[in-house]
């Protein structure tokens, strides 16, 4: 007998917010057959990966910026280059000017990079090498856990079952690096460069992927895991290299989307979550602001959490303690972007020039661990750090077409300006941090301040209000050693799946964290089709015998 026909308000799964990881897992749910719905607040799809025409003529990266978490298998499986998908690798990773017009490139080539790093210190150039080889054995130990649906405490299924013996078989394989890897899980990023560097400048060179997005400093336990972090992505196939998308980050979004629709997947922007209803003791669907009813059989959240689980849920369908355990969840953020339209390209005291050079595309401003340490020191007493900091892109140096011929775009993301800033308002603060960000690139490329034609700066309470970000953190939740991996972002829903039935979580507030990464997306898509799988033939073997005919009990 056929099926009754289904509802045009009824799906398999609703997906609640368009951003990468939630577009990833809507491609991999709509390849696999089922009907897919994604529904996204803002105008555009991509969340914090979004492209902006700010001013007329230039598009802005707003948020993110630049691309190298993003799983290669992501790309390989969902076809992504056939949908424009391109990335313009950095090398030199990144410039460093210091103050006293010295300046360091770091190149991607280990011989290179210790050639500039033996400007400073001999003894720091051999030790790169050590510290390179250790870093890159640590990347392989963690790079696979990327792709691993964390242990439930309770396993459901052979597929869980399986998945927990690879990560019991991988941690055996690499049990010579446990000590080493339950020191950069615990360390400070300061202590962990103490044990490889002694100069000063060198330190301050490599610490700033410790602390990017966090909020914490550099002498804060939990942070050399933060520069691990950074470590393990494959942009345009370099490892833990850097690059830049075609078409700004908002084009990476577009191309999920895309990804997505050709499977299937219907994608609504301009429509708002307001209630995911609940009943019978599972979720049932969502209801839009507008009060638009939809049903689905599951409901997939990749936006924060805790918005998802106390707001959009509420405390009262929760367990007790997993409401508790979200009101602990820690979203604190210590950052603000200002980008940028320039006339034309900084010229750097410490390398002159403005035509495009190695010196161009990505330059971080930060003498030394102290300057930094300085810096977190003013955050933590509610103050924006008037010497910041600064990880700064030009994006129109590989990609021409984000700006008017001969423009240029310069994103600054800045470290640390604090969500809660004491006695003072962000309303009033927001064009002061851009005047003082403006004054202080000026002290290393005296003819920036005189180039900049538009300005915009988005603080982290701007973070909060415009994209859901709460607290100003980037990465849905501070990636501490308690809020990782099976806890992130709770014990209880530390596997995609929560206990409320046909509820799931997508991401980044989930394993394996933030960053433009979309294994969240895409581990959370095959958690539900493995419990998809799993209650079909639990159905199917639960049915009661058919009785055969002609014979008599």
């Amino acid at each position: 007998m056929a099926s009754a026909a289904r509802s045009p308000s009824q799906y398999d799964t609703i997906l609640v917010g368009a951003g990468h990881n939630g577009l990833v897992c809507a491609a991999y749910l709509a390849r696999a057959g089922q009907r897919v719905l994604v529904l996204e607040r803002r105008p555009r799809v991509g969340g914090a990966a979004v492209t902006e025409e700010v001013w007329p003529g230039y598009r802005v990266s707003i948020l993110s910026y630049v691309v190298s978490l993003l799983r290669p298998v992501i790309v390989e499986e969902l076809q992504l280059a056939r949908f424009g998908y391109h990335v313009y690798p950095l090398d030199p990773a990144y410039f460093m000017p210091f103050p006293d017009g010295r300046s360091l490139l770091y190149w991607e080539d280990l011989p290179s990079a210790q050639a500039e790093v033996a400007k400073f210190s001999t003894h720091d150039a051999l030790a790169l090498a050590d510290y390179d080889a250790e870093m890159g054995r640590l990347v392989q130990a963690v790079r696979p856990l990327l792709d691993l649906i964390p242990p439930r405490p309770r396993i459901g299924s052979a597929e869980e079952l399986r998945d927990a013996m690879g990560l019991s078989r991988h941690l055996l394989r690499h049990r010579r690096d446990l000590s080493a890897l339950v020191d950069i899980m615990t360390m400070s990023v300061a202590d962990y460069l103490d044990q490889w560097f002694e100069d000063e400048s060198v330190k301050g060179a490599l610490c700033p992927g410790g602390v990017i997005g966090a909020w914490a400093g550099p002498r804060s336990p939990g942070t050399a895991y933060v520069l691990l972090h950074h470590r393990i992505g494959e942009a345009g196939g370099h490892r833990g290299g850097w690059g830049f998308v075609r078409g700004g980050m908002g084009q990476l979004s577009e191309i999920l989307a895309r990804a997505a629709s050709a499977h299937g997947a219907e994608v609504r922007t301009e429509a708002e979550v307001a209630k995911i209803r609940v009943g019978a003791g599972r979720a049932r669907g969502v209801v839009l602001s507008d009060g638009t009813e939809l049903s689905a059989t599951r409901v997939i959240s990749g936006i924060h959490p805790a918005t998802t689980l106390l707001r959009l849920v509420g405390r009262e369908h929760l367990p007790q303690a997993l409401a508790q355990e979200m009101d602990r969840y820690r979203s604190r953020g210590g950052s603000a972007k200002v980008n940028l339209a320039l006339a034309e390209l900084p010229d750097f005291r410490a390398r002159p020039g403005r035509e495009p050079g190695p010196q161009h595309p990505e330059f971080i401003i930060n003498p030394s661990i102290d300057h930094l340490e300085t810096a977190w020191v003013q955050a933590q007493a509610g103050m924006w750090s008037d010497r910041p900091m600064m990880d700064c892109v030009i994006p129109t140096t590989k990609d021409s077409s984000l700006a008017p011929q001969g423009r240029h775009i310069l994103t600054c993301f800045v470290q640390y300006a604090p969500y809660e800033l004491h006695d003072l308002s962000w309303d009033v603060q927001r064009e002061r941090l851009g005047d003082r960000v403006v004054e202080l690139l000026g002290e290393y490329a005296p003819n920036l301040p005189g180039a900049v034609l538009h300005r915009q700066v988005i603080t982290p309470l701007d973070m909060e209000r415009d994209f859901g970000l709460i607290g100003g953190n980037i990465f849905h939740g501070e990636m501490s050693l308690d809020q990782l991996f099976c806890f992130r972002p709770a014990a209880a829903a530390g596997s995609y799946r929560t206990p409320l039935a046909g509820l799931y979580l997508c991401g980044s507030g989930t394993h394996p964290g933030g960053g433009v990464m979309g294994a969240p997306g895409r581990n959370a898509a095959r958690a539900v089709l493995a419990d998809s799988r799993a209650s079909r033939l639990r159905s199917r073997f639960s049915r009661p015998a058919r009785p055969v005919a002609g014979v008599v009990d």
